[in-house]
């Protein structure tokens, strides 16, 4: 059964009412659409993503949309080896939506090939729950419930088109990827969005992933590909150096960085590696989110925060054993999205400069602006199962 495929049967019983109430009364009843990853991949263009994202970002600094950090819940199960994690986080603007985005899982470690992965699941391996809810700020409506999978590999594609648009060489042409799975493949389509990309050279444990991984972006985008047989040798000669994986501690390694590359990095707690750091010369945080209106006291730039049952066990997710989450990373160095669009800073200044760009404690803004985007090319399309919006009404004052 796909992604809520199991709405389905709802949703023929809701079209069966809804036709019958038509006939009764001559007047279409509002109807909340379930949109699974399939139709999203279907309607969603990285171009659609990026574009949503920057706009996002430029309102949350004009104070035209609010967002807060992630939000875990921690609960340890009987399994000591496991824990249960509950995340959330929401954001919306006066431009029409607003989102939450909720995750149930169990997380995990576990080493492959020498490398600690953090992994999870919900029900059993290879299953997961993510669920968005688009509401409208006009009436309050819930709009749709959408998947979140596919959704959320673009949004941290675009990420990565956003940073190499703003900060990577003009004539970046080489990216070099540690990490062959659906990150990677994403921030592809983000990169040859915003650079004439003409090679990769990638790197992951599993020599049949990489290679399939290398096969599949030659046919997709005509350009060369080469398959490495160590890390290291991703970064000869790359103007775009992306870490894209899974691993629970950090994958890149400064030194070999070259003068004029521009990093991306995802996983690995968030951060590139203490050298990588050492080496940028410009740093570009999209935001941060803002405080509570009555509590500015309790700002964070923290990508996420969690409360834990049994908070003295340890547990497994981001800010593994009770480590902070990463927030400005080197505060020195680091200009906004907002004050270089406007002018107000200045990003790359030479082709020789190492730069490096991550979006800061704003999910809550991307999934609002992501979503509502989903919403309007699926309802364009046809696409997605209807029920009836009364179904998540009720007449008694919550």
């Amino acid at each position: 059964m796909r992604p809520l495929d199991c709405f389905a049967p709802l949703a023929m019983t809701a079209q069966a009412a809804y036709h019958h109430a038509k006939s009764k009364a001559g007047k279409r009843r509002p109807m909340t659409l379930i949109i699974n990853n399939e139709a999203v991949h279907q309607v969603l263009t990285m171009r659609d993503t990026i574009d949503a994202l920057e706009a996002s970002y430029l309102n949350l600094a004009k104070g035209e949309a609010v967002c807060r950090p992630r939000i875990d819940i921690r609960i340890p199960t009987s399994d000591p080896t496991k824990n249960y994690q509950w995340g959330t986080m929401e954001g919306g603007s006066t431009g029409g939506y607003f989102a939450i985005r909720m995750k149930s899982d169990i997380v995990y470690e576990t080493e492959y090939n020498g490398a600690i992965t953090q992994e999870k699941y919900c029900v059993k391996p290879g299953l997961f729950c993510g669920l968005i809810l688009l509401t409208s700020i006009e009436n309050a409506e819930p709009l749709a419930l959408i998947n979140d999978g596919h959704l959320q590999h673009m949004r941290v594609g675009g990420d990565g088109g956003i940073g190499v648009k703003y900060m990577a060489r003009k004539d970046a042409e080489v990216v070099g990827i540690l990490g062959s799975g659906g990150m990677a493949r994403t921030h592809m389509q983000a990169f040859t969005a915003v650079r004439n990309i003409k090679k990769v050279q990638v790197f992951s444990p599993t020599k049949k992933n990489r290679e399939a991984f290398a096969d599949e972006i030659r046919a997709q985008y005509g350009i060369e590909v080469k398959v490495c047989d160590a890390p290291e040798q991703i970064y000869r000669g790359a103007h775009i150096v992306a870490g894209l994986t899974d691993s629970a501690i950090p994958v890149l390694n400064g030194d070999l960085l070259e003068p004029g590359s521009h990093i991306v990095n995802i996983g690995g707690s968030g951060v590139p590696d203490k050298r990588s750091l050492e080496r940028v010369d410009v740093y570009l945080r999209f935001g941060d989110a803002p405080a509570p209106r009555s509590r500015p006291e309790l700002a964070l730039d923290d990508e996420y925060i969690a409360w834990e049952a049994r908070p003295n066990a340890d547990k497994f997710g981001d800010g593994r054993k009770g480590k902070r989450a990463h927030g400005v990373t080197i505060p020195e160095k680091r200009i906004t999205l907002a004050d270089l669009v406007a002018g107000k800073a200045k990003g790359r200044t030479s082709d020789d400069q190492i730069t490096y760009s991550e979006r800061g404690n704003l999910q809550g803004a991307q999934f609002y602006a992501v979503a509502g985007r989903v919403y309007e090319l699926a309802k364009k399309a046809g696409l997605g199962h209807e029920i009836p919006t009364e179904w998540f009404l009720q007449d008694i004052r919550n």
